[in-house]
């Protein structure tokens, strides 16, 4: 009796061939695995290049200090000047009628209209030429 035409024949060959595709597919599977494995590590040596390349640059305690000490004394620098230049414009003369005028006919704040009247020394018609440009 030959097996080679029935059923079940067929039946092992196509086994047989599944086997044969599942061995190559293996094969296949193997070098995916062999290729994934070598960009992990390409991928691990370049996060190595770059963890090692931040370390080398971590700043010292005494350069971090020296730094916030510079801000510190620049913002107390612009503080100092902030008031200077408060007194100084305490100290400009206004006319109060001045003031009145500016306010009521641009329709401006009394604080605003005395600010800019300040900063431009008195002189109403420099302060309202500002305000209206």
């Amino acid at each position: 009796m030959s097996y080679a035409g029935s059923a079940p024949a067929k039946a092992m060959g196509a086994a047989g061939d599944e086997k044969a595709a599942a061995a190559a597919g293996g094969a296949a599977a193997e070098g995916e695995a062999a290729a994934d494995s070598k960009d992990l590590q390409q991928q691990s040596k370049a996060l190595d290049k770059l963890t090692d390349h931040v370390e080398d640059r971590q700043l010292d305690s005494s350069r971090v200090q020296s730094a916030m000490a510079a801000l510190a004394s620049s913002k107390e620098a612009d503080w100092n000047a902030m008031r200077l230049r408060e007194k100084e414009l305490a100290a400009v003369k206004i006319n109060p009628t001045d003031v009145e005028i500016i306010a009521n006919e641009l329709e401006l704040d009394k604080k605003i209209a005395e600010r800019t009247l300040r900063e431009h020394k008195g002189d109403a018609v420099a302060a309202v030429r500002f305000l209206l440009h």
